[in-house]
């Protein structure tokens, strides 16, 4: 839902003179500067939309918490994971669809790198984002295990898709961790040798 300044005029909704985000992306733009500034828990919701030139009540309509603005745009990215996935060549090998698919979503602008790194930062840091991550991280698990499900034509709560489902995301895991402890680190390469480590049998 896109937010229209128009509305905040003399309403109340937004802080006088500044131009209100209208993007959740700009959102959580400024959410992670502050939360890389000031720390998560110091920052509340008021710092994030006052920071932004919105009500509070209009962060809600972007993010049900400041936890949520911390992973952006997740659910986007999920959603081109999954057309990746489904529109695969079924001749292709699982564990390289799944390796050309994330590292396709996972492309980023330079200053987005910047951003994924305190993101990454403090989902590893602040206790209360590690335990929000656990849904984030079955989320995206689902979409694996319902593609390998397919492709081994079985259930998706079966054993074969859930390992493949979680050894892909410890390979994705390892990869931004890598990454994010290597200044010049390059994040393509990171994810593509991790899952061809994968697909070899760590060998």
């Amino acid at each position: 839902m896109r937010d229209d300044p128009s509305r905040h005029a003399g309403s109340g909704d937004g802080v006088r003179g500044r131009r209100p985000l209208t993007t959740r992306a700009r959102l959580a733009e400024v959410a992670l500067g502050l939360f890389a500034r000031d720390g998560f828990e110091a920052t509340t919701v008021d710092d994030i939309a006052d920071a932004a030139g919105i009500a509070r009540r209009t962060f809600f309509r972007y993010y049900a918490t400041k936890a949520d603005a911390v992973w952006g745009e997740f659910d986007v990215e999920l959603e081109g994971l999954r057309q990746r996935l489904l529109s695969a060549s079924e001749d292709d090998p699982i564990i390289d669809v799944v390796r050309r698919a994330v590292v396709a979503t996972n492309r980023f602008g330079a200053g987005e790198l910047d951003q994924l790194r305190v993101r990454i930062d403090l989902i590893a840091t602040v206790p209360a984002l590690v335990a929000h991550s656990a849904v984030q991280y079955q989320a995206w698990c689902d979409v694996i295990a319902a593609f390998a499900a397919r492709r081994l034509k079985v259930a998706v709560d079966e054993l074969g898709p859930q390992t493949v489902a979680r050894a892909c995301l410890g390979a994705a895991q390892a990869a931004f961790t890598v990454w994010a402890a290597d200044p010049d680190g390059d994040l393509d390469r990171c994810l593509d040798e991790a899952f061809r480590i994968l697909a070899s049998g760590c060998g």
